[in-house]
């Protein structure tokens, strides 16, 4: 059977070549297409590799009668419609680990270069000038290095820090002192990293926990002199924050290789000395670029010739019975990790996942890592895939455990998420209305019926008279509309108390969500999105 591949934007000469040595392949390479072009000619392939520059759009998709495999050329899978590429069977892999090594270096590359003045005193050379003094910079020995982030790419960066005669010192509230006890590093509190570092480094993804994590009152905290350096994502710094930090002097030098908006107009970090800058040239060495072409063409060919499925982003490995009826599982128990990390956040330990009822007649194991990539997408992002959630779960020392049970509760078929953070333990049970709609009917003490979709207000408040409806005044004068709403009560010490769930139809503002908080009997209140 031959299969039909296209190759829509760039990719490295290895890559093709693999695609092209298959007999049973056909492959076009055709980049730089319009969209209306990709959807005239999409029906005719199997498979499409992309890199950034196509967007597989949800009209393209509609188009796409025959794709089965979408392979992304790196991390990020934003130009996928991933919700409309699941729907329609079609497999999503990226290529999460290519360019480790590739950014780490760039990293260090910035940090020497902002911390030395390269960059300024390469340009005043050029002109004709020769001012050492100008350029004076800062050693490395001995300084306090802050990583905000210990994944893959954070450890490499601890990895190199100590080979400097650094002290290496990070902040990742979601992986375990056991899990880095051989690295070299301490783990410290958000606080204490800003409050101790002479240089700071972040290798976060861009989620709604990270976006502006360093903020004005983060630079506050930090010593007069401080260096800044971001190769992640734009937007987990605050750029308006930055630069008066460095009008202040507090912030000695900056190096960006990545902004909120790109490329970065009229952006005035721009016209300062103290600021260097590269055009999100992290993964851009010619072995990264190599690294995920390979990578990607080998799981392209792979998943058509049923070879096996690596780092695919939207489904586990199943057959395809299995697949149509643990399908709706699988969207439940994602669901209800990414529930959990959103709404208890916490440094887990260990991971319980009971199963009850028919969907035990099945192979679990696709369901628990559904589960493992839902609790750590809200952290780790684009990188997680079902295929190396397991992996991410033991890199941070997290114990997971799953049983069974014939016992029949208030449920008779439903999965229950208990997860150990920080010394307390918290219970999610999720089950399916109709056999495909999910639901989270229990947290912890309180009994629900929460559709876990879009976005959803979660409210901890003393149930009191009028409550509902204040809460419900708060989103109207913010223009924010309620589509779904569930409340669960129960007694504790002579008070009841209610957790309310609410779904809107659109997202939440910070002003709103601040509004909410300052209402007095209302305990917390957090944005979950699903």
């Amino acid at each position: 059977m031959k299969f039909k591949v296209l190759v829509s934007d760039p990719l490295g000469e290895r890559g093709v070549a693999i695609l092209k040595k298959e007999k049973a392949l056909e492959v076009d390479v055709k980049t730089g297409l319009k969209e209306e072009e990709l959807k005239k000619i999409i029906d005719q392939y199997d498979a499409i590799v992309v890199r950034s520059a196509t967007k597989l759009t949800k009209s393209v998709l509609e188009q796409a009668k025959k794709l089965r495999v979408i392979g992304r050329a790196g991390v990020g899978v934003d130009n996928v419609d991933l919700e409309a590429a699941t729907k329609q069977g079609i497999i999503v892999m990226n290529t999460p680990e290519g360019n480790t090594i590739s950014t780490c270096e760039h990293t260090w590359s910035m940090l020497m270069a902002v911390a030395r003045n390269i960059p300024q005193a390469s340009q005043s050379v050029k002109k004709g000038e020769w001012n050492r003094g100008k350029f004076t910079g800062s050693e490395l020995y001995g300084k306090t290095l802050g990583v905000i982030g210990l994944g893959r790419i954070g450890r490499q960066i601890v990895t190199r820090a100590l080979v400097f005669g650094m002290q290496p010192i990070g902040y990742d509230p979601y992986i375990s002192k056991d899990s880095l006890r051989q690295s070299g590093i301490t783990l410290v509190t958000l606080e204490e990293l800003l409050k101790k570092s002479h240089f700071i480094t972040v290798h976060v993804p861009l989620t709604e926990q990270t976006k502006n994590i360093i903020n004005a009152k983060a630079f506050e905290l930090m010593q007069k002199g401080v260096y800044i350096i971001n190769c992640a994502r734009g937007g987990i710094i605050d750029e308006k924050a930055l630069y008066d930090a460095i009008l202040s002097g507090k912030v000695r030098g900056a190096a960006l290789d990545v902004f909120t908006s790109e490329p970065p107009k009229n952006n005035p970090l721009l016209a300062l000395d103290q600021v260097i800058t590269t055009p999100h040239l992290g993964a851009a060495t010619e072995e990264a670029q190599e690294n995920v072409a390979v990578a990607v063409a080998q799981q392209v060919t792979d998943a058509l010739f049923d070879r096996g499925i690596k780092d695919a982003v939207n489904v586990p490995s199943l057959d395809a019975e299995s697949f149509r009826v643990l399908k709706p599982w699988l969207n439940l128990a994602e669901r209800l990790g990414r529930f959990y990390t959103q709404y208890f956040g916490g440094s887990f330990k260990k991971v319980s996942i009971r199963y009850g009822g028919e969907v035990t007649k099945y192979k679990l194991e696709p369901l628990t890592i559904a589960i493992l990539k839902g609790l750590l997408t809200p952290i780790c992002g684009e990188t997680v895939n079902f295929v190396n959630a397991p992996t991410l779960a033991r890199e941070r020392s997290i114990e997971v455990n799953e049983s069974r049970t014939t016992q029949i509760g208030d449920f008779s078929n439903f999965i229950e998420l208990e997860v150990g953070t920080n010394g307390d333990k918290n219970v999610v049970l999720g089950t399916l209305f109709g056999d495909h709609d999910p639901r989270i009917v229990r947290v912890n003490e309180f009994r629900l019926d929460a559709v876990p979709t879009g976005v959803v207000i979660v409210i901890h408040n003393e149930d009191q008279p009028g409550v509902v409806g204040q809460i419900g005044t708060i989103l109207g004068k913010n223009k924010i509309n309620i589509a779904e709403m569930t409340l669960g009560r129960m007694k504790k010490a002579k008070k009841t108390f209610a957790l309310t769930v609410i779904n809107t139809d659109n997202d939440v503002s910070p002003k709103a969500l601040k509004e909410l908080k300052a209402f007095k009997p209302i305990i917390d209140a957090k944005v979950v999105k699903l």
